[in-house]
């Protein structure tokens, strides 16, 4: 589903207008990211839970060349599906 999809059936659901439903949906995305953004967690009950997750430093090897590179630490996003949502899918 692509977010222009997203925001048809969002509207379609609850009532609202495609131009709301995105402002919704932005909205959401907005506030994930910057929560994510200052090292906090979202924690959507039933449907799941956004947090930061830190990838150690590690060495990789460049397999064009066999170099072997340092990649650094660094902070990504993580998700994790609530308990609802998993059984959903099931």
């Amino acid at each position: 589903m692509t977010k222009l999809e997203l925001f048809s059936v969002l509207a379609e659901k609850t009532g609202m207008s495609k131009k709301q439903a995105k402002a919704a949906v932005e909205a959401l995305v907005s506030v994930v990211t910057s929560t994510l953004k200052k090292g906090d967690t979202v924690t959507l009950t039933g449907f799941g839970k956004f947090f930061v997750g830190e990838l150690k430093a590690r060495k990789q090897v460049v397999p064009r060349t066999n170099k072997v590179v340092n990649v650094p630490a660094r902070n990504v996003p993580r998700f994790r599906a609530g308990k609802q949502l998993r059984d959903a899918v099931k």
